[in-house]
């Protein structure tokens, strides 16, 4: 007799990949995994609030190498990666980062990356999950630029917490204290190369180490976390509890292609008025002039604690009517109340205003409430 497994299973292939820390992260026991960019990512290691709070009071390390990189190269590399976002670049320098939206012809939103610029020909896009490299090289085909589009063996960790300052400065001296926001320098760690730059998905101090040679994954990881043990670093991953609190968007959950800059307040990414030209100029050039029918706003939620990994898509209720839906939800051990990210209706944004909304678990009160919920460490805009 056949037995059937009454509990059903993911498999995963070897399509979804290893990052160069992924031996490290099994080693310091990481507890569950998701996957992002078609590789595995850590999603926790002890708890999500026990990480939560490593975050906020001490040092964190994750493996974030899911954040692949489009490398632009070639002649005309500036002038095409102006294309592809309605940011004005023409400022831009060597060194520094730029947080960007990338657009469709509609306007919609493709991506949300950090562009690094490596030299007056040469960029990366660190992106959001999506599949931009395939995008990027099929505008290329028809932008009539002089350009080269691929990944580079290049793979992300993040340094971050209160206290990320002080293992930078372990691992390579007093100097690194001075590096600006959104500035980044070239170096070595542990014999590999790597980039360093003061960004950072968490609200607090932090910092980013790009690999440069996946040689050199198990050396960097280690070397970092002997640096980090007088400050307690602990291994952790992007943390949805603080991203939430700091009022961070993520791509795929708050805004979508379906959604244009203006419906998730980062109009001030966009510079209509600029001479160059982009993807989606006209439409969004439109939508600036008729205004939008729908606004991302901050939510309170009654009820006991909950957890993201439930969330659906949750619809909101005013007066019987459906009026927006809850795009990311999670419970704050500091603030003790559920914070969510929501999509509502222009007229149902006031602050204050109470909705219904239908969880997974019955229906809850959702009060309007201006973002960040808790104030992001890094207030500067990039």
């Amino acid at each position: 007799m056949t037995t059937i497994e009454t509990q059903p299973k993911i498999s995963f292939g070897t399509r979804i990949h290893v990052s160069p820390f992924f031996n490290a992260t099994r080693r310091w026991g990481y507890k569950s995994y998701t996957t992002y960019n078609h590789m595995f990512m850590p999603a926790f290691f002890e708890s999500p609030e026990a990480d939560f709070w490593k975050l906020v009071n001490d040092v964190t390390l994750w493996d974030v190498a899911g954040e692949r990189q489009v490398e632009i190269t070639g002649p005309d590399a500036a002038r095409f990666v102006q294309y592809l976002t309605p940011r004005d670049l023409s400022a831009c320098k060597i060194g520094q980062c730029k947080y960007l939206l990338l657009t469709d012809n509609e306007g919609g939103i493709l991506n949300d990356p950090i562009l690094l610029k490596l030299g007056d020909d040469h960029f990366w896009l660190s992106l959001a999950d999506s599949d931009i490299l395939f995008w990027a090289r099929g505008v290329a085909i028809h932008a009539g630029m002089d350009v080269k589009i691929g990944e580079p063996d290049v793979s992300p960790l993040q340094i971050q917490g209160p206290k990320a300052t002080d293992v930078m400065v372990a691992l390579l001296g007093a100097g690194i204290a001075d590096l600006a926001y959104f500035r980044f320098i070239q170096t070595t760690l542990a014999g590999a190369p790597v980039i360093v730059s003061r960004t950072g998905w968490s609200g607090e101090r932090g910092y980013e180490v790009f690999l440069r040679d996946s040689n050199y994954g198990d050396a960097v990881w280690e070397t970092i976390m002997e640096a980090g043990e007088p400050f307690e670093i602990a291994p952790a991953a992007p943390n949805t509890i603080r991203r939430i609190e700091a009022g961070i968007l993520s791509y795929g959950a708050d805004m979508t292609i379906k959604n244009n800059p203006f419906e998730i307040n980062l109009e001030r990414l966009l510079d209509l008025d600029q001479d160059a030209d982009f993807i989606g100029k006209t439409s969004l050039k439109k939508i600036a002039a008729e205004g939008v029918r729908r606004r991302l706003v901050g939510l309170k939620l009654s009820g006991s604690p909950m957890i993201s990994a439930n969330i659906r898509r949750w619809p909101i209720i005013r007066d019987g009517e459906t009026v927006g839906n809850v795009t990311s939800a999670i419970y704050s051990p500091r603030m003790e109340a559920n914070l969510a990210l929501a999509i509502l209706s222009v007229d149902a944004t006031e602050l204050g205003q109470e909705l219904i909304v239908e969880t997974v678990d019955g229906p809850v009160t959702g009060t309007v409430s201006p973002l960040p919920f808790h104030q992001k460490m890094q207030t500067a805009q990039a």
